[in-house]
């Protein structure tokens, strides 16, 4: 069985269970514990489990961070939120230099089961301190796992899965899903990381989105099926570890592949992803890699300037079409 449940509520679920089902589990950030979160993700959980466990902060991320770490390699569990992820900045030694090298530099004794949940990305014209998608800065950092869920049912199988693991786990979350609602499965709900789900079946193109680029990419298909066009939308949910199995097996049935993210196009995951559809499935192709992507600007705090700097519903079914138009691949090269 299943209930309709926020993105939000889901991510509550995940955590209240871990942290009645392990008391090492604790959490830590502005705004937290009294008020809530800022997007009532752990509402009602201080009168549960007290200060001790559900514990505000100074504004003070390094600080956060650094704590979070520590507790980790001394064997809690904890979770430390950053408001938002263009403030995780203020933290990275930690979380580059010590928390991704610490099982390395112990000989693979240590272990440093830290969550960090966060999130980025553009809505409400919040400007360019409040608004990045900085994936690819962990995305490069060998040693971190990056989990981006897009739906409540992911949200909260992979937050459980990240509470059970030993290594640091960058939970990146979106202000533009916190109140989107889905069916959560009721029980024991954990989600695998490295596992992709097909968020829609489809056999003219790939889509390959993330985050909150997969309802935008799921509109986009639903759009494009008016016109007898029939696309598939994948979803990897974890970066790190990434399902290569799932998009080089959508890649070889539909031929074409577009890839959607909103953060910026340069150094991005998208061209990471292109690279190994390149790779490992050039000859499935009929036409080149289209990557859909956020500007290589700030962003703007202009709502109309901001919307028109990351991709929306248009820019994903403009890059299908052309996809779907390209001089076939064997054809061009004659």
């Amino acid at each position: 069985m299943a209930r309709e449940l926020m993105y939000r509520d889901a991510l509550r679920e995940a955590i209240d269970e871990e942290m009645e089902r392990n008391s090492t589990v604790f959490i830590i950030g502005e705004g937290i514990a009294e008020r809530g979160g800022s997007y009532k993700v752990t509402e009602g959980l201080l009168a549960k489990y007290g200060p001790k466990r559900v514990r505000d902060t100074p504004i003070a991320e390094a600080g956060m961070i650094g704590v979070g770490v520590g507790a980790a390699i001394a064997g809690a569990r904890p979770i430390v939120e950053i408001l938002y992820i263009d403030f995780a900045m203020l933290g990275m030694d930690m979380i580059v230099n010590q928390a991704a090298k610490f099982r390395l530099m112990t000989g693979g004794e240590g272990r440093v089961p830290f969550i960090m949940r966060t999130q980025g990305g553009t809505g409400g014209g919040v400007a360019a301190q409040h608004s990045q998608s900085l994936e690819a800065m962990f995305y490069h950092v060998p040693g971190l796992k990056v989990v981006m869920p897009s739906t409540p049912s992911d949200a909260k199988g992979l937050l459980k899965y990240a509470l059970r693991q030993d290594d640091p786990v960058m939970f990146l979350e979106h202000k533009h899903l916190y109140m989107t609602k889905g069916m959560v499965p009721d029980g024991e709900h954990i989600i695998e990381f490295g596992k992709g789900d097909i968020k829609r079946a489809g056999k003219d193109a790939t889509v390959i989105a993330w985050s909150n680029m997969v309802p935008r990419a799921l509109e986009a298909a639903a759009r494009l099926a008016e016109e007898g066009i029939d696309v598939e939308v994948i979803d990897p949910r974890t970066l790190v570890p990434l399902d290569k199995e799932m998009i080089l097996t959508s890649v070889a049935k539909t031929n074409r592949c577009v890839i959607v993210q909103e953060a910026v196009r340069r150094g991005g995951v998208a061209s990471d992803i292109a690279s190994i559809i390149q790779e490992e499935a050039f000859y499935d192709l009929d036409a080149p890699i289209e990557i859909v992507a956020g500007l290589n600007i700030p962003i703007p705090f202009n709502l109309e300037l901001e919307k028109a700097s990351v991709p929306q519903v248009d820019d994903v079914v403009a890059a299908v079409r052309r996809s779907l138009h390209a001089k076939p691949l064997a054809q061009a090269a004659e």
